[in-house]
């Protein structure tokens, strides 16, 4: 048997955690926060109205949050006010979705200003991700997205929300993404990525960050290199 060229620690290191399933409830947050804990990862993503939330005593978890989530066609002044009140809410980072629209019609000013009003409300050390629905887009729209988020402040560019019928991650849009950005800004894969053997080729693309729901299933299949699981991802 071949061995992940990660260790289950490793790799968790990289992990938001994530929860966004809208029937999610208090209790499902706050069992999310203790599996978390001991699997040892980078953070939890919960959906801004599951916000604050209480660790579990002694916790170094960073907690993230989602912005305009999942369509990205909220007006930016909305946006803006939804990050600034997860900041204060406790939120040390946010994923916001672009305006998709904005970008099939190639207005590109208007993507930038709108990831740059957010960026204003949610200043550094926040950490600000773009989620660009890669697999909506065409590959010269994922490397105009990428440029007007790094040029808009952004610290990282995300794949998917995980629930555009599009689809998720792949290799080849992590590959660009790493590719157009080119170490500025960090690059996450999220949506569909359900097995060890997903995660690795994300990371070999470019990923510096994951987002995974069935993150215990992942870290167990890395021995294998992911062997095949059957683990509900629960649309992330």
């Amino acid at each position: 048997m071949s061995h992940s060229p990660l260790t289950p620690a490793e790799l968790a290191a990289r992990v938001d955690h994530t929860l966004l399933k809208p029937e999610s409830t208090p209790a499902d947050v706050a069992a999310l926060a203790e599996e978390a804990d001991e699997l040892g990862v980078y953070s939890i993503c919960v959906s801004p109205s599951m916000l604050p939330v209480a660790l579990p005593a002694g916790s170094t978890l960073k907690i993230a949050t989602v912005c305009g989530f999942p369509s990205g066609k909220h007006h930016s002044q909305i946006k803006a006010a939804e990050a600034a009140h997860s900041v204060a809410d406790g939120a040390h980072e946010v994923d916001m979705v672009i305006n998709l629209g904005a970008v099939k019609a190639g207005e590109w000013e208007d993507v930038e200003a709108d990831i740059a009003a957010v960026r204003a409300a949610a200043p550094h050390p926040t950490v600000l991700k773009v989620i660009i629905e890669s697999a909506a887009l065409t590959d010269d729209e994922i490397v105009a997205a990428c440029r007007a988020s790094e040029s808009a402040g952004a610290d990282f560019v995300k794949t998917s929300t995980g629930f555009h019928p599009a689809g998720g991650a792949s290799v080849h849009a992590v590959e660009l993404m790493a590719a157009t950005v080119g170490g500025r800004l960090g690059v996450k894969a999220s949506g569909g990525v359900r097995t060890a053997a997903d995660a690795l080729a994300m990371i070999a693309a470019g990923a510096t960050r994951l987002g995974l729901s069935g993150t215990a299933s992942v870290l167990a299949g890395l021995d294998g290199e992911g062997a095949p699981d059957s683990a509900d991802a629960g649309g992330y």
